[in-house]
């Protein structure tokens, strides 16, 4: 997982999927208290709340970079910016209880939050991608 110093909007899209992608696996093993070790769900979970804070920043330098000529992304990133923070205040719920289930963690996926930055970080990327592949 990144730290909060993340460099590109790629990094922090990488971190964003392969943490959903570890709770989906946590939450699908039933686990009644968490599992210590190397890839621990709280080392993921921190590794993701990490991800969303800096996405904000690193997307607005990328787009501002790359595509501010031809379009205005501002609206965008104040949404983008709302969406990372309230997924990371659900998940600072979870990090502050002693022990996380895999129930605990199912519910988090199933948030509205969770969900929402997810669908953020697909639509960036594509976006990204679109604009990279025809020279925008």
């Amino acid at each position: 997982m990144i730290g909060s110093g993340a460099s590109s909007v790629e990094a922090c899209i990488d971190t964003i999927e392969a943490s959903y992608e570890f709770m989906l696996a946590y939450a699908a093993q039933g686990r009644d208290t968490e599992a210590t070790g190397s890839a621990s769900i709280r080392s993921v979970l921190k590794g993701l709340r990490e991800a969303l804070e800096a996405l904000p920043n690193v997307l607005s330098g990328e787009l501002r970079q790359d595509l501010a000529k031809t379009v205005d992304f501002s609206d965008f990133l104040k949404l983008v910016a709302v969406d990372a923070g309230r997924a990371g205040v659900a998940i600072g719920v979870v990090l502050a209880v002693p022990s996380i289930s895999s129930q605990l963690v199912d519910n988090l996926n199933a948030s509205a939050h969770v969900r929402t930055i997810l669908t953020d970080a697909f639509l960036i990327d594509e976006t990204l991608k679109s604009f990279q592949r025809h020279g925008g």
